[in-house]
């Protein structure tokens, strides 16, 4: 799918005035899967221990990146400073947010890139295209697919990853023992703690 094929998807949903969040996926699932051979977006895939991003983005079996994806919209500003971003931006090293107009890349939780194809008009029932935006988008989206996994090749970087990774699965057990939401594994190892 051309971006411009996009756009045109994204605007005919739009116009229809009962367009959420999930109208849109497909299209960028096509978008995504069009930007280089072997790409394969998943939308609802797994979840994550740090949540369930909208879209998981493979090649070949690995990961190249996730999606969280929000209403055309949506102040990603906002969303950015939410929790869910709070546990997204130190989990998932390559990962773009996005209302599907306007899209933020981030590389270790650092923003990357920023761009805005359009702006949707309500009042003309159009997209506002932007070619330089447009093409601001393009760069962004490729470069993300093209990001290649980081490999650990010295111990320092491999010590601060798990350093991380344990951080953010006490969070997850804390949250979970908070809202009593526990597996059985969970149950049983709270309990034996406890014990």
């Amino acid at each position: 799918m051309t971006f411009s094929s996009y756009l045109n998807a994204v605007e005919a949903a739009l116009k229809l005035g009962n367009a959420t969040e999930h109208t849109f996926r497909g299209d960028l699932k096509l978008l995504l899967e069009g930007m280089q051979p072997g790409v394969t977006a998943t939308n609802e895939p797994k979840r994550q221990k740090c949540g369930a991003p909208d879209y998981q983005v493979t090649k070949g079996g690995v990961t190249l990146g996730y999606i969280e994806a929000k209403n055309v919209g949506v102040s990603l500003e906002d969303t950015e400073n939410g929790e869910q971003m709070g546990r997204y931006l130190p989990a998932l090293e390559n990962l773009i947010l996005t209302d599907y107009l306007e899209f933020r890349w981030y590389v270790r939780g650092e923003l990357r890139l920023e761009a805005k194809a359009s702006k949707w008009n309500k009042r003309s029932g159009k997209l506002e295209r932007d070619s330089a935006g447009i093409a601001a988008v393009e760069t962004l989206l490729k470069s993300f697919v093209d990001q290649t996994p980081q490999a650990i090749t010295r111990a320092q970087p491999l010590a601060e990853r798990m350093a991380h990774l344990t951080r953010l699965i006490k969070a997850v057990v804390i949250g979970a023992v908070k809202e009593g939401v526990l597996s059985d594994e969970l149950e049983d190892l709270w309990t034996a703690f406890k014990k």
